[in-house]
């Protein structure tokens, strides 16, 4: 099991020193691939021999659960996808002369470091270190962020840089306030940080202390990961990473810093009482669901459309784990799973929109269906998970959120969501029709699309219905992970 955790780890960060000293080239490419498709198989082999009971492994390093096989799986689902298209996408990066053989160096080479980053923020046991690897992730993806070099893409990695440097610095300033309630409350020095002693420790920790500690980590992760009133960074990084980033981002990034919350959401509410992150996940949810909501309605370009819609899902997972119902928890994890995939599908997919057109202006994109059936279709498709229609997984989940919520006694916020999701839907389905349907305007150039890239938009359509249809052994995961999560009340 040990090695099932290390090998996530090792691997992709193998492939990123052989890119580093070799170059980009199709084979070193190949050899980021199998590092996202050795997280995928990792998280499936760990899945089927997890079990009930959290295993602390590696001297008390690396923790493997529930919840961290969730997320190896989602980790290395979206990373396959995203590195199977990102072949194509670099190659005609620099037939276009976009990127020169630097930057594909560079982009081959920090590509696997960022998935390494994220497995070790989902498989480590010490917060300290959770902590270190989400840092780690920002100063990785700001190089990719900024991997055009142009003026608008600099601007904002540089504020994607500062707005969340801000955020994990509070989250820094929580984990010490943590650190020092736990050593208050008996706990070893060497080990005050680790999560299964922090959960041991919980009910004795001081009560003003660790309010404050859960309260500055719920803002400074809350930030990591799009959330009102740090959200600002979110819609710049994404529309002017390249397409297999943004997918990375958006597809698995923002659901590994909320991962953090979910692992320390226990600690605090033991510690506290239920009332207090329950009251302040809502709040901030609640936020962000309204801002992405009203963002949507004028959106004008494609990629921050869908950034806006990731902070829209961000906001609903924040409102899912502020009910904590075994129910909710397992909902919001399917819910993770299925938007990543199908955000992948649709940000791949308006990369070779933005290539054919120079452009991710959603007026200058017109009758996509008509010129390119793989591309138009695959959007077509992506969409229709991301407004949670059935047969796909969004429906399930969001139809269990809503339970969840009424079980809980939030029907004024599950009301107010539900108001405002709809405002999205419309918002959305208004954009995506104006690009797809109709006639294409005079002039508008041919959709190429790369065998690599057509191939993962393809495994991420057929991913998007088998989940949709059935989660099969996937299923009791979810619950498994939400029993070890859920806190009585």
């Amino acid at each position: 099991m040990t090695l099932l955790l290390l090998a996530p780890i090792l691997v992709p960060l193998g492939a990123a020193a052989i890119t580093a000293a070799a170059g980009w080239r199709r084979w070193t490419a190949t050899l980021t691939m199998l590092g996202a498709l050795t997280i995928l198989g990792c998280g499936v082999a760990l899945a089927l021999r997890i079990g009930s009971v959290p295993h602390v492994l590696a001297g008390g390093l690396l923790r493997a659960d529930a919840l961290s096989v969730v997320m190896l799986i989602v980790i290395g689902a979206v990373g396959t996808l995203s590195t199977v298209a990102g072949i194509g996408y670099i190659d005609a990066e620099l037939d276009h002369g976009h990127t020169d053989p630097a930057g594909a160096r560079l982009y081959g080479t920090l590509t696997p470091a960022f998935m390494a980053a994220m497995v070790v923020a989902v498989s480590a046991n010490n917060i300290g270190v959770i902590w270190v690897a989400i840092e780690a992730t920002t100063v990785i993806t700001a190089f990719l962020v900024g991997h055009r070099r142009t003026r608008t893409a600099l601007e904002a990695t540089w504020k994607y840089v500062i707005i969340c440097s801000v955020g994990i610095a509070m989250a820094f300033l929580g984990t010490i306030l943590l650190y020092f309630a736990a050593r208050h409350a008996g706990a070893d020095s060497g080990q005050a940080l680790d999560l299964d002693v922090l959960i041991a420790h919980a009910s004795g920790l001081d009560l003003g202390v660790t309010r404050l500690a859960g309260g500055l980590l719920l803002i400074g992760y809350g930030a990591k990961v799009g959330l009102v009133p740090f959200h600002t960074w979110l819609a710049d990084a994404h529309s002017q990473a390249p397409a297999p980033v943004s997918a990375l981002m958006s597809g698995v990034l923002l659901s590994v810093a909320f991962s953090v919350l979910l692992r320390i959401k226990p600690i605090i509410d033991t510690a506290v009482g239920t009332e207090f992150l329950r009251w302040g996940l809502l709040t901030v949810g609640l936020a962000t669901v309204a801002v992405a909501a009203l963002l949507l309605t004028v959106a004008t370009d494609l990629k921050r459309m869908l950034a806006y819609s990731s902070m829209e899902n961000m906001g609903l997972i924040a409102i899912a784990t502020a009910a904590g119902t075994k129910l909710a928890i397992a909902a919001l994890l399917l819910h993770v799973l299925a938007h990543g995939i199908g955000k992948t599908v649709l940000f791949l997919a308006s990369g070779q929109l933005q290539a054919a057109h120079d452009s991710t202006a959603i007026p200058d994109i017109t009758g996509v269906i008509r010129r390119s059936r793989l591309i138009g279709g695959s959007f077509a498709i992506g969409m229709l998970v991301l407004l949670g229609l059935p047969p796909f997984a969004m429906f399930a989940s969001e139809l269990s959120i809503a339970r969840a919520m009424a079980d809980a006694g939030l029907t004024w916020p599950l009301a107010a969501v539900l108001l405002l999701i709809v405002i999205a839907f419309a918002a959305l389905v208004r954009n995506s029709g104006q690009m797809l349907l109709g006639e294409p305007a005079a002039g508008s150039p041919s959709i190429a699309v790369p065998a690599t890239v057509a191939s993962a938009l393809l495994i991420g359509v057929a991913a998007s219905f088998a989940l949709g249809i059935t989660a099969g052994p996937l299923t009791e995961l979810f619950h498994t992970a939400a029993a070890q999560l859920e806190v009585p009340r």
